[in-house]
């Protein structure tokens, strides 16, 4: 697995308007991104056997939490987090750190920067070939019955004699892990916590998504 670029946890807030220094307006979606924990450093040299950053924020109540996640906590010498997650990294990057050592959204961003952004995309439950999957559906005349939003034939009884692996058909859309890369951050408040992105980032208001430079360009 190639390294990653280290970022941050925080909560998709929602969207809004902004003018730039030109005077146009922008779509941007607000993200509150609150000091980060680092609870683990992994490296080559010990039995984790790669190099990676473990980061948490927010707060639980400890009786919400087992027991092996209140020992690693107790560990790192942090309280109990809320949210987890771990960032591959290069060796540099593991050298300066270690658990216990916050870090803020003003030492990893600056307005005019790229970014990658993940998060859990809406989920829209189970929906057909033409919601899913953009399917233009039957015609709508000549004979045609109860046929208008069905995807067609799926397969035949002797070839291939099955429907194949991959076939587009109905099922679960949404509520899955998607990265929007390549974000444009328009502004930062350091004092707020706030990074300002240009354009739609996945998932609710208030999810939890995970905020990190661009890995490309």
């Amino acid at each position: 697995m190639a390294n990653e670029k280290l970022g941050l946890i925080g909560k998709k807030l929602g969207m809004t308007q902004i003018f730039d220094a030109a005077g146009n307006v922008r779509g941007v979606t607000v993200l509150q991104v609150t000091p980060n924990t680092v609870v683990q450093v992994k490296t080559t040299s010990t039995k984790d056997g790669y190099n990676a950053v473990q980061i948490g924020t927010g707060t639980k109540k400890e009786a919400r939490l087992t027991k092996a996640e209140l020992g690693h906590f107790a560990k790192a010498g942090v309280g109990a987090l809320a949210f987890v997650r771990e960032f591959r990294v290069d060796a540099a990057t593991v050298a300066g750190l270690e658990p216990g050592k916050q870090l803020t959204v003003g030492d990893f961003f600056k307005a005019g920067q790229r970014v990658d952004v993940q998060g859990i995309s809406k989920g829209k439950g189970f929906q057909g070939v033409m919601k899913r999957h953009n399917f233009s559906g039957f015609k709508a005349s000549h004979g045609v019955h109860e046929y208008y939003r069905h995807g067609g034939s799926i397969g035949t009884r002797l070839t291939p004699g099955m429907t194949q692996a991959g076939m587009k058909m109905p099922g679960q859309m949404g509520n899955a892990k998607v990265s929007v890369q390549g974000l444009f951050v328009e502004k930062v408040d350091a004092e707020r916590n706030l990074v300002y992105v240009r354009g739609g980032v996945p998932g609710a208001d208030n999810a939890i998504v995970a905020i990190r430079p661009a890995v490309k360009g």
